[in-house]
């Protein structure tokens, strides 16, 4: 039975990493992402276990002590995880998986499971800060909040298999489809894939 692959991507706060992500999911069959649980309160027009699954934080915490999290950390002021059962229920599936977590969650998958890293940079600081205020989203306040962050993010980018710059779409969000056309390629997996066509070429 073939194992799905395991995916993280990172990027600082609006460098278009949702929006990159679902283009690949449109792109791409056998290959889900992970809803993360979050503190965080929904934004609007967020929908509960669609955007993320929102739990107290007395619920966060219960589920930390359960061990319900593959993976789970602070990230602006609020709680985040990944549900282990999940992803581990996927992956035995042969569903490819991706998660959006930051550097300190891909830290800690790293250090417990084999996976692909990959990690989205801005073209620069100046277009960083305009997507922010064009998602019109955040106050001036967390805006300047997350641009402070967004140099603690981007510092952990060589800790990653692959960085992936979005400056045009289009080729963003090629690359990233073409990270994981090739992972599909390598010698493991297709072993697996095409064993009985393998045994009967080798006959």
């Amino acid at each position: 039975m073939k194992l799905g692959e395991l995916y993280i991507i990172s990027a600082p706060s609006g460098a278009g990493k949702t929006t990159l992500v679902n283009a690949l999911l449109a792109s791409l069959d056998n290959i889900q992402i992970s809803v993360s649980y979050t503190t965080r309160p929904p934004r609007a027009k967020e929908v509960n276990h669609r955007d993320y699954v929102f739990l107290d934080e007395e619920t966060f915490e219960q589920y930390q002590q359960q061990n319900r999290f593959l993976e789970s950390a602070k990230v602006f002021k609020y709680s985040y995880g990944t549900s282990k059962d999940w992803v581990e229920e996927k992956l035995k599936a042969g569903i490819d998986v991706v998660l959006e977590i930051d550097w300190q969650g891909a830290r800690i998958v790293k250090s417990i499971t084999d996976c692909v890293s990959i990690f989205l940079l801005p073209p620069s600081k100046q277009d960083l800060k305009k997507r922010l205020e064009l998602r019109n989203q955040d106050k001036k306040e967390v805006i300047e909040y997350r641009m402070e962050q967004a140099n603690e993010e981007i510092s952990h980018y060589a800790e990653y298999d692959y960085v992936v710059v979005n400056d045009d779409f289009e080729k963003a969000a090629q690359e990233l489809i073409a990270i994981i056309r090739a992972r599909r390629l390598v010698t493991a997996r297709q072993k697996v894939q095409y064993q009985e066509l393998i045994s009967e070429l080798l006959a």
